[in-house]
């Protein structure tokens, strides 16, 4: 009886204060789980989050589809997820969370890694297709639209023919490594941009970057 009334109230559980909508916003850093993706190019959705919660002085702790964490900044409270449903069901656990916190569509954010920028170069953008990105094919099935907001770090693309798999899946290069930190601190500001300032102001600011 006890363990029923706790799975009960459980299911009600919200991470998040219980604040008006459009001051909740989560988000979403696309990876996969396990050590042998660790620090690699695909997975640097994770590293920045990680960066993230070294900024803002949070932790994460496993949940239901992934990993979270969470942090207040002027009023606004977010949501930090890594999600443990591998790349290609990235959408599972990102439509949970949204849906479970009430957070609005246009306060979520997702990050991910693109071959089809330089490295390091950041881009905001509003909506659009998923560029091949299995990831976000998967969150644009899921949430049946284009219409989210996604951050693409850039992860260039020196890489063979045939061989974009083993690249995006590999370890950074040395010299990508030395000039990762800096990258992932600049990738911080522009996260709590988007938050504090808006999506407009942030890609003005931060693209291109």
């Amino acid at each position: 009886m006890f363990r029923f009334l706790r799975s009960v109230f459980a299911k009600k559980k919200f991470i998040l204060e219980h604040t008006e909508p459009m001051k909740k916003y989560l988000i979403a850093g696309l990876g996969n789980i396990g050590p042998e993706y660790q620090e690699t190019r695909h997975n640097i959705g994770f590293q920045i989050l990680d960066a993230l919660a070294e900024k803002q002085e949070f932790s994460f702790a496993t949940d239901k589809l992934g990993d979270l964490g969470n942090y207040k900044i002027k009023g606004r409270n977010v949501l930090c997820l890594k999600p443990s449903t591998f790349m290609n069901r990235s959408g599972k656990a990102v439509k949970y969370w949204m849906e479970k916190e009430k957070i609005p569509m246009e306060n979520v954010l997702i990050v991910t890694d693109d071959i089809n920028l330089p490295f390091g170069s950041l881009r905001l953008k509003a909506k659009g297709s998923d560029g091949g990105h299995n990831g976000l094919k998967d969150i644009q099935n899921m949430l049946q639209t284009t219409n989210y907001h996604r951050f693409r770090f850039g992860v260039g693309s020196d890489f063979a023919r045939g061989r974009q798999v083993d690249y995006v899946l590999g370890k950074w290069s040395e010299e990508e490594a030395k000039s990762l930190k800096e990258r992932l601190a600049r990738a911080t500001e522009l996260l709590n941009s988007f938050v504090l300032a808006g999506p407009k102001i942030t890609m003005n600011q931060y693209n291109g970057t």
